[in-house]
């Protein structure tokens, strides 16, 4: 089947099983790629009425298209024997993989090839893990849970000066830990406990994989809770997803915070868990900012509806590369982005 026809019957739903080598099912998923870029490219071109769209439209229009090319793309399919064997000849050997997502297998399957590929990458990730210098060791990420490769959000963290009562009341939480990172980095900087909580069953198992590789296990417990864990902390860190939108697949939810619950529901509780002199340490880029999707003068007012106060504000600029790539669709937001530290306090201590 010649790639054209392939990705036309994809853009119509129509399913396409691989039974060839495996090897020419990467390149036909290469192909179909080609040609959803190609796409992409032209639905996001400006209205043809003359007018100018908004960033906020120009996202939407985004993740539309980009919604739109993981369809197309996960409808070529390979199939799995009753072990996680792929079905096709020169096949890589995917059963740990498999086996670290879902567990033992079941029976024979079919899986998109594109979301194996995903599952072949983020066993790699988790087998060789992440250099975190600040940290002195490695962050080991699960299928799944937000990988912390941006570090100039961690220099943030390191940075800032620790709340004075910290030297008395040496207990911090680490809302929404996701990996651990930020609960060992705070355990590094010399807290003496830390609770990091979680919802996310994998986020859990991650974290506590992470803090045991460490040797933190000692400093550092992590519990199931939907935000802030019983009692108050002189320190309580939270670096939620940065943009306040519906994510649309479970692996997104690292990055999509729907209608801002996250931050609002941090903001609003940190007050009833900060012992007298704490802290709420925000850890929060300015993306959604540029994106048109929420002003600093909302974010503000969040604070102030939470009856906090700013203390201090650290900002680094990022690092990653798409920073600077000039054919990024949303190149103009992420040149102009900015991640900040807040510092805040209750108004009324």
């Amino acid at each position: 089947m010649a790639a054209d026809d392939a990705y036309g019957l994809a853009c119509q739903g129509t399913g396409l099983l691989w039974r060839g080598d495996f090897r020419d099912a990467r390149r036909m998923l290469v192909a179909l790629a080609r040609r959803a870029d190609r796409r992409s490219r032209v639905s996001r071109a400006p209205p043809s009425s003359g007018g100018h769209s908004t960033p906020a439209e120009d996202f939407h229009r985004h993740r539309q298209a980009r919604a739109q090319r993981a369809r197309a793309l996960g409808a070529l399919l390979v199939e799995l024997d009753d072990a996680y064997r792929v079905k096709s000849s020169r096949a890589p050997d995917v059963r740990r993989a498999c086996e670290e997502v879902y567990g033992p297998a079941q029976g024979p399957c079919v899986m998109s090839l594109r979301h194996l590929l995903g599952l072949i990458g983020a066993h790699e990730w988790r087998s060789r893990g992440i250099e975190i210098a600040v940290l002195g060791g490695r962050i080991h990420p699960h299928y799944g849970v937000f990988a912390p490769i941006r570090s100039e959000y961690l220099d943030l963290l390191i940075a800032a000066p620790l709340p004075a009562v910290v030297s008395s009341s040496s207990l911090a939480f680490d809302i929404g830990t996701g990996t651990g990172v930020l609960a060992a980095l705070l355990a590094r900087r010399g807290i003496e406990r830390v609770v990091a909580t979680d919802t996310d069953p994998r986020a859990l198992h991650c974290a506590r994989e992470n803090i045991e590789r460490l040797g933190l296990q000692g400093r550092v417990q992590v519990q199931a809770a939907d935000l802030f864990p019983e009692g108050r902390a002189a320190l309580a860190v939270c670096n939620p997803p940065w943009l306040p939108a519906r994510p649309s697949s479970p692996i997104e939810r690292g990055i999509y915070d729907p209608d801002s619950r996250m931050l609002t529901g941090f903001l609003n509780e940190l007050p009833h868990h900060l012992v007298r002199g704490g802290e709420g340490w925000l850890i929060l880029s300015d993306l959604a900012e540029h994106l048109g999707l929420r002003s600093r003068a909302q974010l503000l007012q969040a604070f102030a509806k939470a009856r906090l106060t700013v203390l201090d504000r650290l900002d680094v600029r990022p690092r990653h590369p798409r920073a600077a790539q000039a054919d990024d669709p949303l190149h103009a937001a992420r040149a102009a982005e900015v991640t900040s530290l807040w510092r805040l306090g209750p108004a009324n201590p």
